[in-house]
C-alpha cells in the first residue's frame, strides 16, 4: 500500500515541542481506540482529498526560512510500504522529520531510523503492556501486536535519536496506577507525555459522555511518574 496524505496543518507549534512544523496526516490504522478523534481518517479516508506531494513540497520550500520540518502522523504512517521513499523526499527538502507511531511496526521503524530518516519519534503507549489492557484501550485482537509494541519500545529507547513515549489518559480506561505501571515499563525513558483526553468527536460515541481528568489530577500522576522516567509532561491543559 502506497502512502497518501489526507490532511495538512501548514503551521503547528504543538506537534513537536520547541519546533515549528507542518503536520501531515496519513490515513488508516490497525488500532480502533474508542477515544480516537481521527475516526474518519482511519475508517473512511476516501472522504478527504489526497494532497499531492508537490503541494507539500512547494509549501515547505517557500517557508523553509522558518519551518523546521514535518510531523508525520495519522492514522499510522508505518503501515505504508513506501514510507522510506516518502521520507527521503522530505529529507531532500532539508527538513527535519518527526514520526508518530503506535509501535506495531518495529521492522519499518528500525528501517527508517537506520537509514537516518527520523529526527524524533513519538510512540503512543495506549495502556499497561498486557493484552487485556490493550484490547480494552486499542481494541486489538492479536497478542503478537503486543510483542511488537515491546520491541518498538526497546528499539526507540536505545536507537540514539530523540524520542518520547506518550499516553492519552482516559477516565475509565486509565487509573493512576495504570499510568504508573506504564512509567515503570519504560523506566529510564527520556520523556513521557501525559495527554489529556478530549471527549469531542470520539470513535466510540459513548466516550463523548466521559468527563476528562482535571489537570491537577494529571499533574499529581506526572510527579509520581518521575520516579521512573527522566522527564514527564502534561499536555492538553
Amino acid at each position: 500500500m502506497k502512502i497518501l496524505i489526507k490532511g495538512m496543518i501548514e503551521t503547528s507549534l504543538l506537534d513537536w515541542d520547541g519546533k515549528i512544523v507542518s503536520t501531515l496526516y496519513a490515513p488508516y490504522c490497525n488500532f480502533r481506540c474508542p477515544y480516537c478523534q481521527n475516526a474518519t481518517l482511519v475508517l473512511n479516508p476516501e472522504q478527504y482529498e489526497t494532497i499531492p506531494f508537490e503541494v507539500i513540497s512547494n509549501f515547505l520550500i517557500s517557508h523553509r526560512d522558518w519551518i523546521d520540518g514535518i510531523c508525520l502522523t495519522g492514522g499510522e504512517p508505518c503501515l505504508f510500504e513506501d514510507l522510506p521513499e516518502f521520507m527521503k523526499k522530505i529529507r531532500n527538502l532539508r527538513m527535519k522529520i518527526k514520526l508518530d507511531t503506535n509501535g506495531t511496526f518495529p521492522e519499518m521503524l528500525k528501517r527508517v531510523i537506520d537509514i537516518g530518516l527520523v529526527d524524533y519519534v513519538a510512540m503512543d503507549i495506549k495502556a499497561p503492556l498486557t493484552f487485556d489492557a490493550y484490547k480494552k484501550s486499542a481494541r486489538i485482537e492479536s497478542k503478537e501486536l503486543l510483542r511488537k509494541i515491546r520491541e518498538s519500545i526497546d528499539l526507540i529507547s536505545n536507537c540514539g535519536i530523540d524520542y518520547e513515549f506518550r499516553t492519552t489518559v482516559v477516565p475509565g480506561l486509565h487509573s493512576e496506577e495504570d499510568i504508573l505501571e506504564i512509567a515503570r515499563e519504560i523506566e529510564g525513558a527520556k520523556k513521557y507525555a501525559l495527554q489529556n483526553f478530549s471527549n469531542r468527536d470520539t470513535m466510540d460515541i459513548e466516550f463523548q459522555k466521559i468527563t476528562p481528568y482535571k489537570i491537577e489530577d494529571l499533574e499529581k500522576i506526572r510527579k509520581f511518574s518521575l520516579q521512573y522516567v527522566q522527564s514527564c509532561v502534561v499536555r492538553g491543559k
